[in-house]
């Protein structure tokens, strides 16, 4: 089995490129191809008929234009009927299970409760056995490869660390490999989250950006030119953060940027004020017919992030940053309250601040750009490694 972590960068392999160009631009023709990816039109030609032959670009040849004569004057593009890559994010409360095609579009998709077992070692091996049933589903596909996106550190060959599930030393990579029988990268969610963003949006791969995910953990990835920066001793820690003074919001008085901001913790500040609710979206829908109260805590909820933005992004200093996960997406009335709070608190008056545009598929979207990464780092290397 192949395990591996996952690279998360635009590639410059000549097979790579022509993929990503079929992917972001096609139908293309082969000139244009050559344009576009800065290859001779030769090496452009031998790609293109390597990829025809591992059937991972079909051409259009209902495209060609009147009175166009050989094979360059067909056009092509990705094939997202034969093949489908497996994606999988397994989240403290909660884990998605998606199935993607080459386009980085998801198929299917199905949700969990994350498994509550022994040891870490039998919640992976039930999260691959509901994969495998998962998978099993698409007959007449052929599955290339999986991928996994994780909270905490992730060591080379797929190994886990995760503090806040009690995870140390976890073979994740293997116990997913083993239950799919296929290739599987893993990488950290937060910089999967960032890596789906270049997927999403092609464009931006020369610019540096910012990406500050909040939901039930917070965390942050930064990506320099078209590569998610995956420091060699994990991704950055920001759980422990100090918030600034808080009204409703930390009842306990931790100070802590997770226990504050953190799904569970505005749901134990919200029953500790009175409000009752017993969930998140019971808490979203008070706040939307009249509850003060439950505006009040998710408005806050928006300030404290709005301030840790700023004064995280001031350090780095990033092209953009954008925004992620369901804390900002799931209650768009508190984001007037982020955004007055990062101008407050920020020494960069112009910042280009804007939410990710995987919105509620975020975790989908990240388990996909990984299940991906190996086929668009290197597609016929990595189609060697499913025959």
């Amino acid at each position: 089995m192949h395990v591996t972590t996952a690279s998360l960068q635009f590639s410059t392999k000549a097979a790579a490129l022509v993929l990503r160009a079929a992917r972001v631009s096609g139908p293309v023709f082969r000139d244009d191809a050559a344009a576009i990816t800065g290859l001779s039109i030769s090496t452009v030609n031998r790609q293109v008929s390597a990829l025809l032959k591992a059937g991972l670009i079909r051409e259009r040849a209902d495209l060609t234009p009147p009175g166009a004569v050989g094979r360059p004057r067909v056009p092509f593009e990705v094939n997202t009927d034969g093949f489908l890559t497996v994606g999988i994010h397994i989240g403290y409360q909660a884990t998605s299970i998606t199935t993607h095609d080459l386009q980085h579009r998801v198929a299917g998709a199905i949700s969990i409760p994350t498994p509550q077992a022994a040891t870490p070692e039998e919640v992976v091996a039930q999260v691959g056995a509901s994969a495998r049933r998962f998978a099993d589903r698409w007959v007449g596909k052929r599955l290339l490869w999986a991928g996994v996106a994780i909270g905490g550190r992730v060591a080379e060959g797929g190994v886990v660390d995760h503090p806040r599930l009690g995870w140390q030393g976890v073979p994740v990579g293997r116990l997913i490999a083993e239950a799919l029988e296929l290739p599987v990268s893993v990488a950290s969610h937060v910089e999967a989250m960032a890596a789906a963003e270049q997927v999403v949006n092609p464009g931006d791969q020369n610019q540096n950006f910012l990406y500050f995910y909040a939901r039930e953990m917070v965390g942050i990835a930064f990506s320099v030119d078209g590569a998610v920066h995956t420091p060699a001793a994990g991704p950055p820690t920001i759980g422990h953060f100090p918030t600034g003074p808080t009204t409703l919001l930390d009842p306990d008085n931790t100070g802590r940027l997770e226990q504050t901001v953190s799904d569970s913790g505005i749901l134990y500040a919200a029953q500790k004020a009175g409000v009752d609710v017993h969930s998140l979206d019971e808490l979203r829908a008070a706040a939307r017919t009249g509850n003060t109260v439950a505006n009040a805590i998710l408005t806050e909820r928006g300030e404290v992030l709005g301030r840790t933005v700023a004064l995280i992004a001031d350090i780095f200093n990033p092209d953009h940053v954008i925004l992620g996960g369901q804390a900002f997406t799931d209650y768009p009335e508190a984001l007037p309250a982020v955004s007055k709070a990062l101008r407050a608190t920020t020494v960069i008056t112009q910042r280009d601040v804007r939410v990710a545009r995987s919105a509620i598929t975020v975790q989908q979207k990240a388990a996909g750009a990984v299940a991906l990464d190996a086929i668009y780092a290197d597609p016929l290397e990595a189609l060697a490694r499913t025959a």
